[in-house]
């Protein structure tokens, strides 16, 4: 990145986030100020390093945050103060969406730039809707155009007559308030009423929606079921081959809208695996992981590890901050001497095998109860054992292993607060759209979760991780519709699938 500031035009891509290019990761991950619009993908922001300046400049047609010759002179004045500036635009930022203007100011004020080309939603869209826009049956010209013009000019400058001659596939972007007008125009100008067009909504996330219709009766559809933008349009015969091959939408969990509670760090797993299965998935964090209160007495904990019998890992957060701070001191793992590791479940043995360390002992059931079970086939008495531990946590592991004549203690390797950001505007869309499940993985996301005072969302069912979470539910007065029989991310996903029968 350079010293002297730059301007990154950066396209986001459609929405799905698995189609942002990596040079467009690189930038956001380096970007000191972030300008983004409503049509990025929010998780985007994740991606910014901790003290860059998000700056929300959204537009829609007749709502804009921010007007475009104040974006214009925002990232010209954000970059002569020597800032790497990235301007996120949904899909291509040179696809009808205005970048060539900003490009030109950027270049009139003298000042360096880059654009990073994204996949547009006029290919994706279609693609995600199972509508190839080219097909050797059907056609093999492709044309796009705007169903949104320069509401300034005196006229349209569409050629709605050589539109409609020209063969081929027509696709058109942020049309859906003058559907019926942009149809009519067509019908007019000699194209056959008959002609198949299809729209897709939010196309490539979760909440993607496509309806099918012909060009003299596709605005009616629209309107008899409120379908809104934002939404790209595809004429011609090629929508014919969606009914074959759409693949998007007949995924399992496709039309779910499911909330993951989990920290930002965790979330991944657990978002990455249901938007596979189809679900729109709503990262909602309602925790985050900090250090401990007692720094010094953690450090000196790591430090002397190497002198106990027995390690205990009861989370996959212990597993990393405490490893994390050991290869912080040592550079050989045999530092570590060698203690026995005990793990509480699979989740916390695969973060401790991803430090190459292996686990001695793993209970039948993946909860502290569980753990001290499996403990009372091992001889432990007069052993030391060290727990790593958040600071709030239930004392059973504790107490169970000094009932058995081991002698204990505790390394209080982290604390769990509230996450106290919503940079994607999660909370909003809970209240405003709701969801099909909430699903929770800890207590301590029930306790975080209610904090919020988020009202519960009509006919949304919660999903639990196992009977402590379950238990923290009803605490709450909020039975768990269901829960998980492994107590897992796995086993978590494989009892949504079963709730919701697919």
């Amino acid at each position: 990145m350079s010293e002297k500031g730059i301007c990154y035009l950066v396209g986001a891509g459609p929405g799905d986030l698995g189609l942002v290019t990596l040079r467009a990761k690189e930038c956001i991950s380096l970007a000191d100020v972030l300008v983004y619009d409503a049509l990025s993908s929010p998780e985007l922001l994740r991606w910014t390093k901790k003290d860059c300046e998000k700056i929300y400049v959204g537009k829609r047609a007749k709502d804009h945050a921010l007007p475009q010759d104040q974006i214009n002179a925002l990232i010209v004045a954000r970059t002569k103060e020597g800032k790497n500036v990235v301007r996120l635009k949904g899909g291509d930022p040179m696809i009808f969406g205005r970048g060539g203007e900003e490009a030109a100011e950027l270049a009139d004020a003298g000042v360096a730039f880059e654009i990073v080309p994204g996949i547009s939603s006029s290919i994706a869209g279609p693609c995600y809707a199972g509508i190839p826009v080219t097909h050797r049956d059907h056609c093999s010209q492709l044309t796009i155009f705007t169903g949104h013009e320069d509401p300034t000019k005196g006229e349209s400058s569409i050629n709605y007559e050589q539109l409609a001659k020209a063969p081929g596939t027509k696709v058109f972007l942020m049309g859906v308030a003058r559907l019926r007008e942009i149809c009519d125009q067509f019908i007019k100008h000699g194209a056959d009423a008959a002609t198949p067009i299809a729209l897709t909504r939010w196309a490539t996330t979760g909440s993607q929606r496509t309806i099918e219709g012909t060009l003299a009766t596709i605005a009616d559809v629209a309107e008899k079921q409120n379908f809104t933008s934002p939404a790209v349009a595809v004429i011609g015969d090629v929508v014919r081959e969606r009914a074959k091959i759409n693949w998007f939408e007949k995924r399992p969990l496709f039309g779910k809208r499911i909330v993951v509670t989990r920290t930002r760090e965790q979330a991944g797993t657990l978002s990455k695996e249901l938007a596979n299965l189809g679900a729109d998935v709503v990262e909602l964090p309602v925790i985050r992981i900090e250090d401990p209160v007692d720094k010094i007495g953690f450090a000196e904990s790591v430090a002397t590890a190497h002198e106990y019998d027995w390690l205990v890992f009861t989370s996959p957060n212990g597993v990393s901050r405490f490893f994390d701070a050991f290869f912080s001191i040592h550079d050989d793992a045999r530092c570590l001497g060698k203690p026995k590791i005990a793990a509480i479940g699979p989740g916390t043995v695969q973060k401790i095998n991803e430090y190459h360390i292996g686990v001695d002992l793993i209970p039948q059931k993946f909860v502290a109860e569980g753990l001290v079970d499996a403990f009372k086939k091992e001889d432990i008495e007069n052993l030391t054992i060290l727990i790593i531990k958040p600071e709030v946590s239930r004392d059973v592991v504790y107490h169970g292993l000094c009932g058995m004549g081991a002698i204990v203690d505790e390394c209080i390797a982290y604390r769990t607060v509230a996450e106290t950001e919503d940079p994607t505007g999660a909370v909003a869309m809970l209240k405003e759209e709701g969801a099909d499940v909430i699903t929770f993985t800890s207590a301590s996301t029930v306790e975080h979760f209610f904090n919020l005072g988020i009202p519960w969302p009509e006919k949304c069912v919660a999903g639990s991780i196992g009977p402590v979470t379950s238990e923290a539910l009803l605490e709450a007065g909020h039975k768990a519709s269901f829960e998980a029989r492994d107590h897992n991310i796995p086993g978590l996903i494989k009892a949504i699938r079963k709730h919701l029968r697919v």
